[in-house]
C-alpha cells in the first residue's frame, strides 16, 4: 500500500431508521420516564441490564436528578460471589482460554430468599426503580427498560477495569479470565434472559457513552432491525492490536496513531459487533447480535436457520502482518472434538484471502511429506517447555502468496500467515478454538507468554495434510463459472465437508445476484467503491468502499452490484460468501 493512499473506509455505517426520535441526556430521560410512570398509573420502573452496563452510575444519575424516588439494585438478590464462582467453574474451568457451554440460567444466579427480601420492600403505592440483572423477573409488572451493551465494549470495560463478571466483584481479574467467563457463562445466561423478555420490553437503554445516554421506543429499535432486513448492511468494524501486528490496516482504515500496530480488524463478527441505527435526532449503539436471535430466519434464510439456530456462521475479519510477524503458528479442533471438549456445535473451518502481500511474503500450510507425528510434537513440546526456538520450516510447508490467492484451511490443517500480507479470514463462527502450537518466542503485548495448546492440538492436527493433499486442495481452487462482457463469476473456495462457498466477481459494469434464500456476506477486495442496488428499488443504494464487509440478509432476495463514484469505468472484485445448502453440518 502506498503512503500517500488516502481512506474512504467507513468505520461508523448506520442503518437509516426513519421518523423516529430518541430521548438523549440523563435530565430528559429521566423526566420522560417519570411521565411514562405516571401516564400509565404504573409505580415501577425496571431497568434490566447487560453485562458491562454501569449500573451505580445511572444509580447515582437517578439520585441527584429524582432524589424523592427510591432505587432497589437487584445485584443485592444475587447468590453471593463465592457461590456463584463454584458454580460456574466447571464451565469456565481453569484453562486460561478454553472452558465449556452451558445451559444455566439467570434465575440459577438469584439467591430466592434475598428475591423474597427485595421483594418485601417494594411498594406498589410508590414511585420506584428496581434497576440490574433480572429485574424484570424481581418486578415483573413494571414499565420495563433494557440496558443493552455490545460485546466489544464490554471487552473494552474490561480493560479499563471498568466491568465485571455477572455477581461478582472482579473488576480487577485477568482479562483472560473475564472474557472466558464472559463467553462460556455470562454472555449466553444474559442472551437468554434478553430474548426471553424482548417482547417485553418498553424501552430501550444505550449507555455506550455513558454521559451521552439515549432512550428510544421498543417499536423504533425494532423498526430499526426490520429495515436492516430488507437492504444490505454493515456493523460497526472493530480493531485489536497484537503481537504479530502490522501497519496496513491503519493506513487504509484510517485508524489512529496509538496502538504499536493493528493486527484484528473485526469488520464481521455479529456476536461481538454492534449495530448503529440513525434516527432522526440521534444514532444508537445496540449489539448486532440482537438482529440474529430476533429475526433469524429473514436474516440467514430458512434452511440456514434449521441447520445452525439463531447462530451466524460466517466471519469475515482482517489479519495484517504487513511488517509484523507471523501469526502462531496453529490449528483448529474437528466438529466432534469442540463438540465433546466444548459444547460448541460446529468447528472453525476458514480460508485465507490474500488482501494483499509483499515480495517473498509466504502462507504455512499443511505439513511437509518426511514429518514423523512424535517427531514434531515432541520438537514443539521442547520448544515450549524451554522457551526455545521450534523449527517450523523442518515440519510446514510454506507456498508463496501474492494478492487475490486464496488458501483453504479444513479443521486440523496446521497453518499461519507469514509477515508482510494482509489475510481476509472468512471462516465459520467459534474464532476462539485456535490452539496454538508455537508462538515464535515472542511476547504477548502485556509482556507474558501467550498460552500455547499442544495438549489440544496434538489431537486435532490431520497427519495426512500433507504437500500433495494441500497443492491439489487448499491452494487457489479457483475455477470461472460464468463470464460476459465487462464480468466474470469464479468459484474461489469451497471443500469437502465445508459449508460455507466463496465467489469473486470482476466487474466494469453492473452484475445482478441472488441470495438464494441464504445470507450472503461479501467484502470490496478490488476497487475504491461500488454501490449495491435493488432492481425493484426495495431499497436505497447502498455505497461500499476498498475492504468494507457488508451482509445482505437472505430476505432481499435480489440485487445489483457495479462500480461507483471513483472506480466508475474501472474493474473492481467483489468476495462474496454464502452457505452452500447442500452441505450443510448435519446435527
Amino acid at each position: 500500500m502506498k503512503q500517500q493512499y488516502i481512506s474512504n473506509y467507513d468505520k461508523a455505517p448506520f442503518v437509516v431508521v426513519q421518523n423516529e426520535q430518541a430521548i438523549v441526556g440523563w435530565k430528559s430521560i429521566i423526566e420522560f420516564l417519570l411521565a411514562q410512570l405516571a401516564d400509565s398509573g404504573n409505580k415501577q420502573l425496571v431497568i434490566d441490564t447487560y453485562q458491562g452496563v454501569k449500573i451505580s452510575s445511572i444509580i447515582q444519575q437517578w439520585a441527584s436528578l429524582a432524589p424523592d424516588i427510591k432505587v432497589f439494585d437487584t445485584r443485592q438478590a444475587l447468590k453471593d460471589a463465592a457461590t456463584i464462582e463454584k458454580m460456574v467453574h466447571p464451565y469456565v474451568t481453569d484453562h486460561p482460554i478454553f472452558g465449556k457451554m452451558n445451559d444455566l440460567s439467570i434465575e440459577d444466579f438469584l439467591d430466592q430468599e434475598k428475591v423474597a427480601q427485595l421483594k418485601t420492600q417494594l411498594n406498589n403505592n410508590e414511585q420506584q426503580i428496581i434497576i440490574g440483572p433480572a429485574a424484570s423477573l424481581i418486578a415483573p409488572n413494571g414499565l420495563l427498560v433494557y440496558a443493552d451493551m455490545a460485546r466489544w465494549e464490554i471487552q473494552l470495560r474490561f480493560k479499563r477495569n471498568e466491568a465485571t463478571s455477572l455477581g461478582s466483584n472482579n473488576k480487577n481479574a485477568s482479562f483472560g479470565y473475564l472474557y472466558r467467563r464472559s463467553f462460556f457463562v455470562d454472555w449466553r445466561v444474559l442472551d437468554r434472559h434478553k430474548q426471553n423478555i424482548f417482547h417485553s420490553i418498553q424501552f430501550w437503554l444505550d449507555t455506550t457513552v455513558q454521559d451521552q445516554p439515549k432512550l428510544v421506543r421498543h417499536d423504533a429499535m425494532v423498526k430499526g432491525l426490520k429495515q436492516a432486513l430488507r437492504q444490505p448492511f454493515r456493523v460497526v468494524p472493530y480493531f485489536d492490536p497484537g503481537p504479530w501486528g502490522g501497519q496496513w490496516l491503519k493506513q487504509v482504515c484510517d485508524l489512529p496513531d496509538g496502538p504499536p500496530n493493528y493486527a484484528w480488524a473485526f469488520d464481521c463478527v455479529p456476536e461481538e459487533n454492534s449495530l448503529l441505527l440513525k434516527l432522526d435526532n440521534a444514532t444508537i449503539e445496540i449489539p448486532s447480535i440482537n438482529l440474529v436471535h430476533e429475526y433469524p430466519q429473514h436474516l440467514l434464510g430458512e434452511k440456514v436457520y434449521q441447520a445452525f439456530g439463531a447462530y451466524f456462521p460466517i466471519r469475515f475479519d482482517f489479519l495484517d502482518t504487513m511488517d509484523g510477524g507471523n501469526l502462531s503458528l496453529q490449528v483448529h479442533p474437528l466438529k466432534e472434538y469442540i463438540k465433546e471438549q466444548f459444547g460448541m456445535p460446529l468447528t472453525q473451518d476458514e480460508s485465507y484471502y490474500i488482501m494483499d502481500a509483499k515480495e517473498g511474503a509466504v502462507v504455512y500450510l499443511g505439513l511437509k511429506d518426511d514429518v514423523e507425528p512424535e517427531q514434531m510434537i515432541k520438537d514443539l513440546e521442547y520448544a515450549y517447555e524451554n522457551a526455545t526456538a521450534f523449527d517450523a520450516d523442518k515440519y510446514v510447508a510454506k507456498w508463496p502468496i501474492k494478492k487475490h490467492d486464496h488458501y483453504l484451511i479444513p479443521a486440523g490443517t496446521v497453518h499461519c500467515s507469514g509477515t508482510d500480507s494482509v489475510v481476509l479470514e472468512i471462516s465459520a463462527t467459534p474464532y476462539i478454538f485456535t490452539f496454538k502450537l508455537y508462538d515464535w518466542e515472542r511476547m504477548g503485548l502485556d509482556g507474558k507468554p501467550r498460552p500455547i495448546s499442544i495438549d489440544h492440538g496434538k489431537n486435532a492436527i490431520q497427519w495426512n495434510r500433507r504437500t500433495q493433499y494441500s497443492k491439489e486442495n487448499l491452494i487457489n481452487k479457483i475455477t470461472v463459472l460464468s463470464e460476459g462482457e465487462g464480468w466474470r463469476e469464479e468459484r474461489t473456495g469451497l471443500y469437502e465437508g465445508f459449508f460455507i462457498e466463496t465467489r469473486r466477481y470482476w466487474m466494469s459494469t453492473q452484475t445482478h445476484h441472488t441470495t438464494n434464500d441464504v445470507v450472503n456476506v461479501l467484502n470490496l477486495v478490488e476497487g475504491r467503491e461500488a454501490v449495491i442496488e435493488s432492481p425493484t428499488q426495495a431499497f436505497e443504494p447502498f455505497v461500499v468502499h476498498y475492504a468494507e464487509t457488508f451482509i445482505v440478509p437472505a430476505s432481499v432476495k435480489e440485487y445489483t452490484i457495479r462500480p461507483y463514484g471513483e472506480s466508475e469505468g474501472k474493474e473492481i472484485a467483489v468476495l462474496k460468501a454464502f452457505i452452500n445448502t447442500h452441505n450443510l453440518p448435519k446435527n
